[in-house]
């Protein structure tokens, strides 16, 4: 079974929270931003090499197996927090939680630092001085340092979406348009029962 994409949850929280208290006692920020890095790479090859995926949440391989391999193939590659840290997910059968568990430690480490990540979704791409322009009034607005990632989303007609956790803004034209309409249908009724009601008056 291949590795997938799966929302936090709390017992991906519990070990994030763990491979913050050993990040932050190894190497504060420097060593919390690198095992992030290292994490997100290792989740980035398992989407690009099925193969991999596959070999990091298969059930039918032993943890003894797939420890003695993961020993080869992490050494040298990642720190030995990372290292330590996945061998005890494999040895904990947690191995195919890894995406959940990396989100959430993303989650802990935007949160320690002031930081939140937003995304932008806008009809075409976005260039570096709008994008600038909206990163300064997010910051203005939210107060920590906003992670910018912008996407571009073919079905919008124009303005742009905001996705900053699971609150989702949307001030596209579409949406614009919707309510319009929903005003004037609305409006349109309310209307014609006041001229109806005067009428019967």
């Amino acid at each position: 079974m291949p590795l997938t994409h799966t929302e936090p949850d709390a017992l991906a929280r519990i070990y994030a929270s763990a491979l913050l208290d050993l990040a932050q006692a190894e190497g504060g920020q420097p060593m919390i931003e690198a095992t992030l890095n290292e994490l997100e790479d290792l989740l980035e090859i398992a989407r690009n090499e099925p193969s991999f995926g596959e070999f990091l949440a298969s059930q039918i391989l032993s943890a003894g197996v797939r420890g003695a391999a993961l020993e080869k193939i992490l050494a040298g590659r990642v720190s030995d927090l990372t290292r330590r840290f996945l061998l005890i997910l494999n040895r904990k059968g947690r191995l195919g939680h890894l995406p959940a568990i990396a989100a959430a430690f993303d989650e802990k480490v935007q949160e320690a630092f002031g930081r939140v990540e937003v995304d932008v979704y806008t009809a075409s791409p976005i260039s570096p001085e709008d994008l600038g322009a909206i990163r300064d009034r997010l910051q203005q607005v939210l107060g920590k340092e906003p992670i910018v990632h912008p996407y571009t989303d073919r079905s919008m007609i124009g303005g742009l979406k905001l996705q900053i956790g699971d609150q989702l803004i949307d001030a596209s034209i579409a949406t614009s348009l919707r309510k319009l309409r929903d005003r004037l249908n609305e409006d349109g009724l309310a209307a014609i029962r006041a001229k109806a009601d005067r009428l019967i008056d």
